[in-house]
Order: C-alpha cells, then sequence, then structure tokens
C-alpha cells in the first residue's frame, strides 16, 4: 500500500483511484481496536488525471457515505503504517527516569503512584508460555502470535496481541538516552523471561539500568514502592550475560517455561496436569461430594500451589 505523510494526516492509496486521509490526534500508538473505533478518517477520490504524489486533501472534497473494507492482516499492517509515522514525530518525554514491568496491570497501578512526570511501560506479554523464537523479529513474532491464537483463548481479535508487542517494543526505542531506567522483576518465568527479553531490546542503548527486584511474589502484588525492595545497578557485564541468555532462549520453539534452581527451564505443555487433577479432587473433598466447583476458587487454589515460593536469585 502506498503512503505518504502530511502531518497530522497520512494518506493511503487505496484501490486504483482511492484515497483514504487518517488525522493523528495524538502522538501515542494506537492500537488496531481504536483505529477502527475512534479513528478520524475521510475517503477522496482522484480525478482521472490527478495522481497519489500531488494529491493534497485540503483541495479535494471528501467524498460522502463511503466505506472500505480490510481484512484483518491488511488492518494491522495499515496500523503498524501509522504507528511508524507516529514514532517519526513522536516528543521526547520530560521524565526524570523510565519504569519497565512485565505486565500491563502492574504498569497501570504505578502509573496511578507515581507523581508526574512519569514514563511507565507496560510489558504485554507473559513470555512463560507461547514460543519465543525470533521474537525480536517480525517472523518470531508472527510464529508466535499464530500460537497464541491457535491455543490461548484470550477473546482478542486476530493481530491484537502482536499490535500491543509491537508498540510495547517501539516505546521501548523511544527512551531517551538520558533516562535511568528501572525494570520491576520477581521470581517468576513470566518476569525472568522478560528481564532478559528487555534487556535484549535495550542491548544498543548506553542508559544506566537497575533491576528492583519484588521477591518471590510476582510485581503487580506489591505496592509501588522501591524502599521496600532490594534495587541492583548492573554493570555491562551482566546487561551482557542477560542478553545473551535471551539469545539462547530465542533459539528455541519450547511453550512452557518454569523459574526453576535459579534459571528458567522449558517443561512439558502437561506439567501442571497432575497439580490440576489434585487441586480439584482436593476441592471436591472440601465440599463433600463430586460436584460442581467455583471456578474463582478453583483457580485462586491453584495458583496459590503454582506459586509456592522457591529461593532464588538473580
Amino acid at each position: 500500500m502506498e503512503t505518504s505523510m502530511h502531518y497530522p494526516f497520512i494518506y493511503f492509496f487505496f484501490d486504483t483511484n482511492q484515497v483514504l486521509v487518517y488525522r493523528i490526534q495524538a502522538l501515542e500508538y494506537i492500537t488496531i481496536a481504536e483505529v477502527m473505533r475512534e479513528g478520524e478518517w475521510q475517503g477522496y477520490e482522484l480525478e482521472p488525471s490527478e495522481s497519489f504524489t500531488a494529491f493534497h486533501h485540503e483541495q479535494s472534497i471528501p467524498q460522502q457515505g463511503w466505506s472500505f473494507f480490510m481484512g484483518q492482516e491488511e488492518l494491522y499492517q495499515l496500523v503498524e503504517i501509522i504507528n511508524d509515522y507516529i514514532q517519526q514525530v513522536i516528543t521526547t518525554t520530560s521524565a526524570q527516569m523510565a519504569h519497565i514491568v512485565c505486565s500491563e496491570s502492574a504498569a497501570g497501578s504505578l502509573r496511578a503512584t507515581l507523581a508526574p512526570p512519569k514514563y511507565v511501560i507496560g510489558f504485554p506479554e507473559d513470555l512463560s508460555i507461547g514460543p519465543l523464537w525470533k521474537l525480536d523479529e517480525k517472523r518470531g513474532q508472527a510464529f508466535r502470535d499464530e500460537w497464541l491464537r491457535e491455543n490461548i483463548n484470550d477473546g482478542m481479535d486476530d493481530f491484537v496481541n502482536r499490535n500491543k508487542l509491537m508498540n510495547t517494543i517501539r516505546e521501548i526505542q523511544d527512551i531517551p538516552s538520558n533516562l535511568q531506567i528501572y525494570i520491576w522483576c520477581g521470581y517468576n518465568a513470566e518476569e525472568q523471561c522478560g528481564i532478559r527479553f528487555l534487556l535484549y531490546l535495550l542491548r544498543d542503548k548506553a542508559n544506566e539500568v537497575v533491576l528492583i527486584n519484588t521477591g518471590e511474589q510476582r510485581a503487580i502484588n506489591h505496592q509501588w514502592n522501591m524502599e521496600m525492595y532490594d534495587i541492583k545497578r548492573m554493570s555491562a557485564k551482566e546487561r551482557l550475560i542477560f542478553q545473551q541468555q535471551w539469545e539462547s532462549l530465542a533459539q528455541t520453539k519450547d511453550v512452557c517455561r518454569l523459574w526453576l534452581h535459579r534459571q528458567i527451564e522449558a517443561v512439558q505443555e502437561n506439567y501442571y496436569d497432575n497439580l490440576i487433577m489434585s487441586t480439584i479432587e482436593q476441592l471436591h473433598k472440601e465440599q463433600w461430594g463430586t460436584d460442581f466447583i467455583q471456578t474463582g476458587e478453583f483457580i485462586s487454589e491453584l495458583l496459590t500451589r503454582m506459586d509456592a515460593p522457591q529461593i532464588s536469585s538473580f
């Protein structure tokens, strides 16, 4: 699809003589849902002798009652183009430090806690599940996205997860070189895999990186007070070790990982099957019979058993 930028407008040459004009409303990366629900679009028709490169929407009259259809993959590509243009004109932050959390919900809590100006990035993926192969490349992201769509029913439309991941990667690329970077993490596979991927994405940045260890629990379960946790400034050698560990992970196609014996270990997909069955049996005994179990009660008990603490360190 041919495009051109006339900030704050982006032109898309669609079909043989149609031009779609999108208006950038804010210098924030957009999602597939937002571009369809909230995006400001207008449609124009080129004159027979008019070329796309010479087109300017201010000199034309928009079509009335127009519409267009795109498949999910085309829509994803369109959103990627818009976000790439936004990245070209995005402004620098006035914050003094950047915080990265391996959870979107935890990032929301941190944003609510920190005083402005604040720069908080929430990593949207649980990297303890699903393939990590070539995840920093588009082919790896497509491979993981396909696996998630086939195996994890999260109710998301196609390409939504990949769109969110790409936006997060852009946010990390946008961190100014003068900011100190704080990465919040706990002793679990999700956040330990996340640390390694984040440090790989930061490999070309000279920013000082600080790990905030929230302990055996997930970062989302904690109050956001840095004085409560262990804080470790990472040396160049330590960063390189984590980057190399990610490079090893990114060569695998395992789909389930745990934090065991102070390292990330791949396990079979049925690793928790016995624990799931024993949890159900125990809950049946407690209610004096085999009958329906409240879903929330079961999940709470199962997660408690799955998250049994282990003595670990970075």
